[in-house]
Order: C-alpha cells, then sequence, then structure tokens
C-alpha cells in the first residue's frame, strides 16, 4: 500500500508531501499522525533547517479532512472517533502554528478546510496559477475550523466572516491580496524553489521565494471589499441575509441565494466563532473553543445532512435543522460553545 504522506530530508529541508490524490489530498486520521510524528521528529533535529510542506500528486493541495469517515463516526459511534480525529488534527495545527523552523506551505492546487489548517500557520504560504482557497463548511453543516476562527477573523474588514459564511473560493491572486498567501509562485517555477529552499542559506527564504514569484493577475475580491464590508459588517446573520435583500445588485442577490442554501446553524456558529476568536491572544485557546463546537457539531443533525446531500447522495438539496435563521436560538449556539468537562477539554501536544 503506497503511504499517504510521504516523508524525506533533502539538503537541509524536511520534506510533507500529501500523497492521496484520488481524495484530492483530504487528510485521515493517519495521515494526520504521520505529519506529526514527522515534525516532532525534525523540531530538534538540527540537520533540518525548516519545512515544505506540498503535495505528490493530483489537483488539491488538500480538499479537507476525511467527512464521510465523520459522518460514520456520528451515525455509528456516537462522534467518538470523529472527536478523536478533530482532537488530533487540532494538535498537528498548533504544532505547525508554534513550530520554531520556518515552514513553507505550497498550496498548489485545491486548499480547503483541513487544507488550509495546514497551511496558514506556515510562516510562507505560497500560492499558484492552480490555487483554489476556501472554507466550504457551511454548506456540510461543520463550521470553519482547523484555526479558521482565528485566520479568517484577522483578514481585512469583514471578508473573514464573507468567506465563513458563503464558503467563497478564492484564486491565487486573491490569497496573495488577502494575505492568505505570502507570494504568488508560477506552478513551473516550484521545484526551482524547493530545490533553492533545500540547499540554500535559511535566512534567505523569503527572498528565495522573492526571485521565482511572478505579479499574479488583478483578483476580483478585491473589487467587492467595500460590498463586502458593507453587507456583512454584523454578527448577527439576520442581519447580513436583510443587508442584501436590500441591495438588487447582481452580486447581492447571487451571494443572498448561497447564504440561503448554507446551515442556518453553521451560518450562526461560524459569526460567534470569528467574533470570539479575534479577542483571544493564544492560538491554543482558539482551538480549545474549536475542539467545543466540533464536539458537539458533529452530532447534531445538520452535519450528517449536509455530508450526505453534497458527498454520499450527492443531491445537494440539504434539509436543515433548524431550517431557518431564526430557529437557531441564542442558547443552542450558547450550548454548542460551551466548555467542556475538564477531562475532555482540548489541549496541545
Amino acid at each position: 500500500m503506497t503511504s499517504e504522506i510521504l516523508t524525506r530530508i533533502e539538503g537541509h529541508a524536511g520534506f510533507i508531501s500529501l500523497n492521496r490524490p484520488s481524495a484530492l489530498n483530504a487528510l485521515t486520521l493517519p495521515m494526520v499522525h504521520a505529519m506529526t510524528q514527522a515534525l516532532l521528529a525534525w523540531r530538534d533535529d538540527d540537520a533540518v533547517k525548516c519545512v515544505i510542506i506540498d503535495h505528490a500528486e493530483g489537483r488539491g493541495f488538500c480538499a479537507g479532512g476525511d467527512i464521510a469517515f465523520l459522518r460514520d463516526s456520528a451515525i455509528n459511534d456516537h462522534g467518538e472517533s470523529g472527536r478523536k480525529f478533530f482532537h488530533d488534527e487540532y494538535q498537528l495545527n498548533h504544532i505547525l502554528f508554534t513550530y520554531p523552523k520556518p515552514v513553507v506551505a505550497f498550496m498548489d492546487g485545491i486548499t480547503m478546510g483541513g487544507g488550509v489548517g495546514i497551511s496558514q500557520p506556515a510562516r510562507f504560504r505560497v500560492a499558484t496559477e492552480n490555487t483554489k482557497f476556501a472554507m466550504p463548511e457551511t454548506g456540510i453543516g461543520l463550521f470553519p475550523d482547523v484555526g479558521g476562527g482565528w485566520y479568517l477573523s484577522r483578514l481585512e474588514g469583514r471578508v473573514g466572516q464573507f468567506l465563513a459564511l458563503t464558503g467563497s473560493r478564492i484564486a491565487g491572486p486573491g490569497c496573495l491580496a488577502l494575505g492568505l498567501a505570502t507570494h504568488y509562485v508560477p506552478s513551473s517555477a516550484l521545484a526551482e524553489a524547493k530545490m533553492r529552499i533545500a540547499s540554500e542559506d535559511v535566512e534567505r527564504l523569503d527572498g528565495i521565494l522573492g526571485t521565482v514569484s511572478e505579479t499574479p493577475p488583478a483578483s476580483k475580491i478585491v473589487d467587492m471589499l467595500f460590498q463586502i464590508n458593507r453587507h456583512f459588517a454584523s454578527n448577527a446573520f439576520e442581519d447580513i441575509l436583510a443587508s442584501l435583500e436590500g441591495d438588487e445588485s447582481e452580486w447581492a442577490m447571487k451571494e443572498l441565494a448561497t447564504l440561503r442554501t448554507k446551515s442556518p446553524q453553521t451560518c450562526k456558529v461560524a459569526l460567534r466563532q470569528l467574533a470570539e476568536s479575534a479577542r483571544l491572544t493564544d492560538f491554543a485557546e482558539n482551538m480549545a473553543m474549536e475542539y467545543r463546537i466540533a464536539s458537539r457539531v458533529i452530532v447534531r443533525h445538520d452535519f450528517a445532512e449536509g455530508v450526505r446531500a453534497v458527498i454520499i447522495d450527492k443531491d445537494n438539496v440539504p434539509k436543515w435543522d433548524p431550517a431557518t435563521p431564526e430557529g437557531v436560538t441564542e442558547d443552542l449556539i450558547d450550548d454548542i460553545f460551551a466548555a467542556l468537562p475538564a477531562q475532555e477539554e482540548w489541549k496541545p501536544l
């Protein structure tokens, strides 16, 4: 059986290559554990000066986590194995966020959900013409986790809230413009970039990436920031819908139609999550909060139903419960965010 995570050391760089192309390199629990073990082994290895995360094959850098597995857990073991997945994945996210050596993530392809979680903590995040970045969790009744609350809440204006709610896909130029990527490099130059990173002075990493970077084409999302900041200004989902309803522009009608297909529960969770994350000063606190959310939403109706509609049956007509924003009460959201028993709380590795 081919390993789904390939690790090697070239020069002074440790390489972690995702190798599950049939699933767009979506993360399984063994993949999470293999990445964690490699990072821990290299952390104190003086021969490894930096870490490169990329993908070996296919068109996806990493399209998320093993969603079908998580749904099976919700249905068959009351979410126990799913909570284990989230717990260990979030420890991997935290290791990357606090890693003492430079990490370079090459987001050359689909970068969604779990892929955001392993690329955004990297000091250097390289987008290409193939990059498609998104946090599409509102469409499957989950929420923008793996540190999404931290990253999205710190973007300019209200674009993080827009991305969390709509699941919009951002191409490479937009990733650079918003700060989701630090460099824009054509895919044809990636092999050279990796070779130079592995062989040249690690202190020159930024310069190496700069020399192979290109000025990207204009980004559509930059042109929409005024509308985004205006219509997504509120932390109340109902206010955002009402604002879009009052705008007859083609863009507003399109985004309103998109939001009407999303899980109202997830949308309200995401808005609370980003508001809470913005106030935190410790990434570990953010991950503890996200684990509380994950441990509860995985066993709620909308997650199993959302995955059924999008992944299993592919009819794309999920029946959300509650079905309306008004049906998602503050008490329900409070319950989802409440502290867990002390022995169940998430902690860094």
